[in-house]
């Protein structure tokens, strides 16, 4: 048994591959990865014995910038990337049982896995990109914004819908016509499927039952970190009380927000522990209060820091949440970046920031919202309740389906 993994994006996207694909060979499946060729990916897969098929230009490249790419060049790039998947997803897939794509960007994948008769599957890491009356689309630079007249979430699906068509269509029912498969009218929902798989906690963010979408909602897929903390990030950590973390993961944020956040802590008489990430933070001076690491194992670190200050990536928020540490959540306004602000602020285990550039101030209230005796015991209650079986529980079912 053999199954093709797939996906495109930081690193956000292809850990929670990487730990369905663990449980996968544990079961005794081969696994094969189409992700980006950035080198710390490919060291990533070769560390678990998972074979790297490269598809599209390295990621970080993409991520260099402090603004997004224009919409022209963002409509570029994913025309490539449908040629891209097209030329390379069909050998990739040979020898296979089963394709599990995550992602919108997987444009291809369910048209070369029909092509080739074995099982498709589509992943979503967080319920708001999945259409439902319940929440409008995420955001997807570089495509019409909707007028202030279309304001009813199920209108919104619908301009979604329209523009993923005026994107992809052409080059999609192309591709399928060249290899003897039928034209779709949607492709949005041609990739997800009308039972997609939902990799998100369900207490963290749960699917509400919505008319259409038979969702499976199988937890979020993460695997035990065990690394130890870099001795001088613990020397650090053991000279005081907990700092506060400021991290961006593989975003750069707008400049200057990571400076304003490290003044708004230290006001707050907070120690600051900074991460450099792909943005390469640089913010600290010569007072001993602020620390700067690299990488890290934020399973062990967030234990010890008061609390995580990130953009909303769904797995910062996930590793956050499990350890029982509030949040600070600034957004940036792409994909599920503000839906993750949102369920912190729901929660009660934090704050979010999601308007206006952050200022000193606005953080400050954010902060002692965050650090509050009254948070922290949510934080810490909710922390109890978040599962870790998620990729185990996927691995299962895709081996049983496919048994």
């Amino acid at each position: 048994m053999r199954v093709l993994l797939s996906t495109y994006g930081t690193r956000g996207d292809v850990e929670p591959l990487v730990a369905l694909a663990v449980r996968l060979r544990a079961l005794g499946v081969g696994v094969r990865m189409c992700a980006p060729p950035d080198e710390e990916f490919a060291e990533r897969l070769a560390g678990i014995g998972v074979q790297l098929v490269p598809v599209g230009p390295p990621v970080r490249e993409l991520m260099r910038g402090t603004t997004l790419p224009s919409a022209a060049d963002l409509s570029r790039y994913r025309a490539e990337m449908v040629e891209a998947q097209f030329d390379v997803f069909p050998a990739a897939v040979d020898g296979c049982d089963a394709l599990v794509a995550a992602g919108l960007a997987q444009v291809a994948a369910r048209s070369v896995a029909e092509a080739a008769g074995i099982r498709y599957v589509y992943a979503s890491y967080a319920a708001v990109h999945l259409p439902s009356p319940h929440h409008a689309p995420p955001p997807r630079p570089g495509w019409p914004e909707p007028g202030p007249e279309v304001n009813d979430n199920r209108a919104l699906w619908a301009l979604d819908a329209r523009n993923v068509n005026a994107q992809f269509s052409e080059a999609l029912n192309g591709h399928r016509a060249a290899i003897g498969l039928p034209p779709v009218d949607n492709v949005r929902d041609h990739v997800l499927t009308d039972r997609p798989w939902l990799a998100a906690d369900p207490v963290l963010g749960p699917w509400r039952e919505t008319p259409g979408l038979d969702v499976v909602q199988t937890g979020a897929w993460n695997l035990a970190d065990e690394r130890p903390l870099p001795a001088d990030l613990v020397t650090f950590l053991d000279a005081g009380e907990p700092p506060v973390y400021v991290g961006f993961g593989s975003m750069r944020p707008s400049p200057g927000i990571g400076r304003t956040a490290v003044e708004a802590i230290r006001a707050q008489g907070h120690r600051v522990l900074v991460s450099r990430g792909w943005a390469d933070l640089d913010l600290v001076d010569e007072r001993d209060d602020c620390f700067a690491v690299g990488e890290a194992n934020h399973q062990r670190l967030f234990g010890r820091v008061a609390a995580v200050v990130h953009h909303g990536g769904a797995g910062t928020t996930l590793t956050a949440a499990r350890a029982g540490t509030p949040q600070v959540v600034i957004p940036l306004q792409l994909s599920d970046n503000p839906y993750w602000a949102g369920r912190v602020a729901d929660l009660d285990i934090g704050a979010a920031l999601d308007g206006p550039p952050p200022t000193v101030e606005s953080l400050g209230v954010a902060f002692k919202t965050a650090l509050s005796p009254e948070t922290r015991a949510r934080a810490e209650a909710l922390g109890g309740r978040i599962r870790t079986d998620g990729a185990e529980t996927a691995a299962n079912l895709l081996v049983e389906a496919l048994r």
